[in-house]
């Protein structure tokens, strides 16, 4: 059987028709070429070059050769190239997981810079709470999760990846000036609160605020998901806190206003596994190092 030196040899004289500028091509002597050449003719059992001292052109035993022999060496090429982009990172699959929350803003954000930067690794997306992303980065189902502390454990590394302020969303039913504005203002207020064991992470940041306020409102709901409370609270159930980015999603009914005298507090971490062994991560940690 014919060996892929013997191929680039005979692809290379083919494109040149001369055995000199065809070495020179593939940066080796011109016997060694010649020898490539010979042992293929022999093995193939078809003379391939009709060869003089001035002349060296394709047989059409050679001209019918020369498209497959192409083909080949180009398959070989591109498993390389393939190959090597895959230990580099620059190829392969990588599955991130995230909250519902994340996807407001910064998971789109994200997706498209790794889109840009890195075309060729193709994603895996997966949303889901921040307990069970914790669950799927242990299990090795996960790469990367995107997601709300805490996320301290030694089988992790980490970075904080956002750090959002809070705002009130409010019935647009009621006027501005009956609206709260500061945390003590929603004392006695109808509020659409967090559940404490499915948006544990939101409940106690919200009710941490409010009891340093000396605020204490009338919870209504209590919900897990952010677009189920705006709903609630454009129907006129109550007022409600959530992050900045919620008010992208712009629900019928709702107004948003900054709650006054409270820094960015909701926080958002990427966490991976220490001692990964996706050679895609680290690529993509280099774009997330960007956004920032």
């Amino acid at each position: 059987m014919f060996e892929l030196i013997q191929l680039r040899c005979f692809v290379a004289v083919a494109e040149e028709l001369h055995f000199r500028r065809a070495a020179a091509r593939l940066n080796m002597s011109q016997p060694p070429l010649s020898r490539h050449i010979q042992v293929l003719e022999r093995i193939l059992k078809v003379q391939l070059f009709n060869r003089s001292s001035r002349l060296v052109e394709l047989t059409p035993g050679g001209s019918a050769f020369l498209e497959e022999a192409r083909r080949i060496v180009h398959m070989a090429d591109s498993a390389l190239i393939t190959a090597r982009a895959a230990s580099e990172g620059q190829q392969g699959r990588l599955t991130i997981g995230f909250t519902a929350a994340s996807l407001y803003r910064f998971v789109p954000d994200l997706i498209t810079r790794l889109q840009d930067a890195l075309p060729d690794i193709q994603l895996q997306l997966r949303e889901t709470v921040s307990a069970d992303l914790v669950e799927g980065l242990l299990s090795n189902a996960l790469d990367l999760a995107i997601l709300r502390p805490p996320v301290h454990r030694a089988e992790f590394r980490h970075r904080q990846v956002a750090c959002e302020t809070l705002l009130v969303c409010s019935p647009e039913s009621v006027p501005e000036h009956e609206r709260p504005r500061q945390l003590a203002d929603f004392d006695r207020l109808p509020l659409v609160m967090y559940d404490p064991e499915k948006a544990r992470y939101f409940h106690d940041l919200v009710s941490g605020l409010l009891t340093s306020a000396r605020s204490q409102p009338r919870v209504t709901q209590q919900l897990a998901q952010i677009h189920s409370i705006l709903i609630m609270v454009g129907a006129g159930h109550g007022f409600a806190i959530v992050p900045e980015s919620a008010s992208a999603l712009r629900p019928q009914g709702v107004t948003f206003t900054a709650l006054e005298g409270v820094p960015p507090v909701v926080e958002l971490y990427a966490a991976w596994r220490d001692g990964h062994s996706n050679p895609a991560l680290p690529p993509v940690l280099a774009v997330l190092e960007t956004m920032q």
